[in-house]
């Protein structure tokens, strides 16, 4: 098996239209919520997302499948003073997990943060996604967490 990484080209429609199918193919599992993209998402979002200088992407093909993504924003951390990376959303398709394209999605990923200066990777996941969390463990993500006393950090949102 050969997996194949490549900084996604939004101004390439081939590219665009994998890429919005792999992300619909996250939104309709379980962990992606389960419901398909809203029309108005698969219209707005490959033209919103070009315009934001923040937002790098990249996909994985296996031999000639599109197999995943991996779609970041860069932030900024005050306390080291350097950008941050955020993995916004990470995409297996369903029939190549387990295969490593995870693992090669997550090394490009770090190899942009460091090419960018960042000083860490950051990433959000739901509590009861074990194979996930067993992946990101693997490639050395941690619980955050500034002093044992104080708990480790959690995710909250406000829907506006």
């Amino acid at each position: 098996m050969n997996i194949l990484i490549q900084r996604l080209d939004l101004a390439d429609a081939g590219q665009a239209t994998a890429w919005l199918d792999l992300l619909d193919h996250y939104a309709r599992d379980p962990m992606g919520g389960g419901a398909p993209l809203p029309d108005f998402t698969r219209a707005e979002l490959v033209p919103r997302l070009a315009a934001r200088p923040d937002f790098v992407a990249f996909l994985a093909r296996v031999d000639d499948r599109w197999a995943g993504l991996v779609n970041c924003f860069e932030g900024f951390s005050t306390f080291a003073a350097r950008p941050l990376l955020n993995i916004h959303d990470i995409v297996v398709h369903r029939g190549l997990r387990g295969r490593g394209v995870g693992q090669a999605l997550l090394a490009a990923v770090a190899d942009e943060a460091r090419r960018r200066d960042c000083c860490k990777l950051t990433l959000e996941v739901l509590s009861n996604n074990r194979a996930a969390l067993d992946s990101y463990r693997r490639f050395g993500f941690a619980d955050y967490q500034l002093d044992p006393a104080a708990g480790t950090a959690r995710f909250l949102q406000k829907v506006l």
